[in-house]
C-alpha cells in the first residue's frame, strides 16, 4: 500500500519524503481510467496525461502497472528534455524493500542490458552518419527521375511501363525504410527535425500518414507480438482520430498523389494512371510484407508474458544474415533484434552492436536467431501453414 502523502495525479516534486508504494499497489492501477507506471523506481500517475503523450496514449498505457524504465530509455533520445514533463506526474517511489523489477522479471538480465546500452553510448553508436541518409534519399530521387525518363523517352508501351513500375516500386520500398529511420528519431538529435523530415518522406514521397504510423508502430515496438497490445498482430484502428492530425496528414498525402498524377496522367490518362499506381502498390506491398514479417510472424505470438525488455524483444524478433544486398533490400531490418533493442540507434551501426548482443544472449541462455534470407522467407510460409492447420483443426473439431 502507499504510505502517506498525496496520491493524486500531478503532484509537484518535493524535497520532503515522498510516498512509497509496493508493486502490489502499483499493479492495481493498470486500467484505462487509472494508470500508474514506474521509471527508475519513481512512480508516476499518467492517467490524464497519457492522452497528451506525443507517442499516443496506447503505447504508454501498455506499461501501466509495470516498470517502464527500459522502454522509456529506448524511445526517447533526449531524456533530460522528457524528464521536464514528468515532474508534475510524480506521485511517489517504490518502497525500499521492493525490487526494481515487477512480477519477478530477471534483474540480472536487466542490469546487463543497461550496461550494454551504456557501452553502445560510449562507442558513439547513437551518433548519425548524415551522409548515409543523404545518399539514401538521393538514390530514391534518382529512381523517381529514371522512372519518369523511361516513360518520357520510350513511351507508354508494355515494356517501358513494366520497367517503370518496378523502378517506382523499388523507390517506394526504399522510401518506406527511410521514413522508418526518421520516424524512430534516429537521424537528428532534435526530435522536431526528425518529425518534419518523417512527414515529408512518408507523406510526400509515399502518400501515407506519419501520425498513423507513429500510433501503430511504437505500440509494436513497446509490446511486440503481444495480443491486444501490438497492432501488427491485432489490426487495430486504421484512422488517427482528432482535429489537427488528420488534416495535416491529408495535406501531405494529397501532395504525393497530386505529384504522381500530374507526372503520369499525360502518358496514361486518368484511369490508366490510377491503374498504374495500384500496380506499383501491389508490387511494393509484397516487398514490404515479406521483409517485415520474416522477422516477426515466425516468432512467439502470445498474450502478455511480462518479461524484461531484453527478453521480450528477443522472443519476438529474429535476424537475417548480413550482406550488402540484405541490408539494402530490408532497410537494415535484417538486424531486427538490434533495432528492437535500440530503436533510436541509426541503422548503419547495427552491425557494430550485434556481436555484443549475441554475447549477452549466450551469457543468459537466450536464443539469438539469425538465418539466411531465403530461409527466413520460407519460414513465413511454414508459419502460415501451421497457423492454417490449427484453424482447420479447430473448425473441424469444434
Amino acid at each position: 500500500m502507499g504510505k502517506g502523502g498525496n496520491q493524486g495525479e500531478g503532484g509537484p516534486e518535493r524535497e520532503t519524503t515522498m510516498p512509497t508504494f509496493s508493486w502490489e499497489e502499483i499493479q492495481k492501477h493498470n486500467l484505462r481510467t487509472d494508470k500508474w507506471l514506474v521509471i527508475e523506481r519513481k512512480v508516476y500517475n499518467i492517467t490524464k496525461w497519457s492522452s497528451r503523450h506525443p507517442g499516443g496514449h496506447r503505447v504508454i498505457g501498455h506499461y501501466a502497472g509495470e516498470d517502464a524504465t527500459d522502454a522509456f530509455r529506448a524511445f526517447h533520445p533526449n531524456l533530460d528534455f522528457v524528464r521536464k514533463f514528468m515532474k508534475p506526474l510524480l506521485i511517489g517511489e517504490l518502497a525500499p524493500e521492493e525490487p526494481s523489477q515487477d512480477r519477478g522479471k530477471n534483474s540480472q538480465i536487466t542490469e546487463d542490458f543497461r550496461a550494454l546500452r551504456k557501452t553502445a553510448e560510449d562507442m558513439k553508436l547513437f551518433q548519425t552518419n548524415h551522409l548515409f541518409f543523404l545518399l539514401h534519399l538521393a538514390h530514391i530521387v534518382v529512381m523517381e527521375s529514371i522512372a519518369w525518363f523511361v516513360i518520357f523517352y520510350f513511351g507508354n508501351g508494355w515494356i517501358p511501363t513494366l520497367v517503370t513500375a518496378f523502378v517506382l516500386a523499388t523507390s517506394q520500398a526504399q522510401a518506406g525504410w527511410l521514413q522508418h529511420d526518421y520516424g524512430h528519431l534516429s537521424v537528428y538529435k532534435k526530435s522536431r527535425w526528425n518529425h518534419i523530415v518523417h512527414k515529408f518522406i512518408i507523406g510526400h514521397l509515399k502518400g501515407a500518414s506519419a501520425n498513423w504510423w507513429n500510433h501503430r508502430h511504437f505500440q509494436h515496438h513497446a509490446k511486440p507480438n503481444i495480443f491486444h497490445k501490438d497492432p501488427d498482430v491485432n489490426m487495430l484502428h486504421v484512422f488517427v482520430l482528432g482535429e489537427w492530425q488528420p488534416i495535416e496528414d491529408l495535406a501531405w498525402a494529397v501532395s504525393y498523389y497530386a505529384r504522381f498524377f500530374i507526372t503520369y496522367i499525360p502518358f496514361y490518362g486518368v484511369l490508366g494512371a490510377l491503374l498504374f499506381l495500384n500496380f506499383i502498390r501491389f508490387l511494393e506491398s509484397h516487398w514490404f510484407v515479406w521483409v517485415t514479417q520474416m522477422n516477426h510472424i515466425v516468432m512467439e505470438i502470445d498474450r502478455e508474458p511480462y518479461r524484461d525488455w531484453f527478453s521480450s524483444q528477443l522472443a519476438a524478433t529474429c535476424n537475417v544474415e548480413q550482406s550488402f544486398f540484405n541490408d539494402w533490400f530490408s532497410g537494415h531490418l535484417n538486424f531486427q533484434i538490434e533495432h528492437h533493442l535500440f530503436p533510436t540507434m541509426p541503422r548503419h551501426n547495427f552491425h557494430k552492436i550485434a556481436p555484443l548482443v549475441k554475447s549477452l544472449c549466450a551469457k543468459h541462455g537466450i536464443e539469438y536467431q539469425e538465418k539466411p534470407l531465403l530461409r527466413a522467407l520460407l519460414d513465413i510460409v511454414g508459419s502460415l501453414r501451421k497457423s492454417g492447420q490449427l484453424w482447420l483443426d479447430a473448425y473441424l473439431h469444434k
